[in-house]
């Protein structure tokens, strides 16, 4: 069937033939399920889940609350996403940047889509003083990162981010690679090689990958005990 076009043509498209295969389908009676963005309402109730970290770069402790919404409440869709954060402590020197930093991380969580670029950026930050240890001898390169790192534990608790867990037979692994070394330690000590209040030995070196004092070498290869990265595989 022809049909007359009367008005100037001012643009087109060309349809694919999918979206003509879509076009000839029924439309769906279920609504779409809600996806976060930056046009959603703050709600009157939100869920907080508030994370405490002391750095030894700061006379006082630091208060990480996390407020998330949940979209599509009661569906088979329902999810728990981060809505806002703040970041509350009595040390007022960090204030302008710690108040400018929550609200640029608010305004990504609200904007929705993947936000795991954010980690990657906060995680990398760099004290150019030096980073420090943390409780367990984590290494922190500096305050920013330690925040990042407490919204990564957030957003694993949520399951947005998959949590990276050694399989059983990769523990037991490392647990006969430490008892090994500490027994070959002993033997050539006459005592036990690791710390008071260690989980590694003490002459263990700083791991790239998880950066926990854990990497030890054993039968010739760098191992860490802690994730069991391995430079020999």
């Amino acid at each position: 069937m022809a049909v007359k076009i009367e008005k100037k043509i001012v643009g087109y498209n060309v349809m694919k033939p999918e979206d003509a295969a879509a076009a000839q389908q029924p439309a769906s009676t279920e609504p779409k399920p809600v996806e976060m963005n930056e046009n959603i309402a703050r709600p009157d109730f939100l869920l907080g889940t508030t994370y405490k970290i002391k750095p030894p770069v700061s006379e006082h402790a630091f208060y990480i609350t996390i407020n998330d919404i949940i979209l599509n409440e009661g569906t088979d869709h329902e999810t728990r996403q981060p809505y806002e954060i703040f970041i509350n402590s009595k040390s007022m020197e960090h204030f302008q940047w710690v108040i400018a930093l929550t609200r640029v991380i608010s305004a990504v969580f609200r904007k929705g889509g993947d936000i795991a670029f954010l980690l990657e950026e906060l995680l990398s930050v760099h004290d150019p003083n030096g980073g420090y240890y943390k409780k367990g001898g984590v290494f922190v390169p500096s305050l920013v990162a330690e925040i990042g790192a407490v919204i990564e534990k957030h957003m694993k608790a949520l399951g947005i981010i998959e949590s990276e867990e050694l399989s059983d037979a990769h523990k037991r692994m490392l647990a006969e690679k430490r008892a090994d070394y500490e027994s070959r330690q002993k033997a050539a000590n006459g005592e036990s090689n690791s710390s008071e209040g260690s989980a590694f030995p003490a002459n263990a070196t700083m791991c790239k990958k998880c950066s926990q004092k854990a990497v030890i070498l054993m039968d010739g290869c760098q191992t860490c005990l802690n994730c069991g990265d391995s430079k020999c595989g």
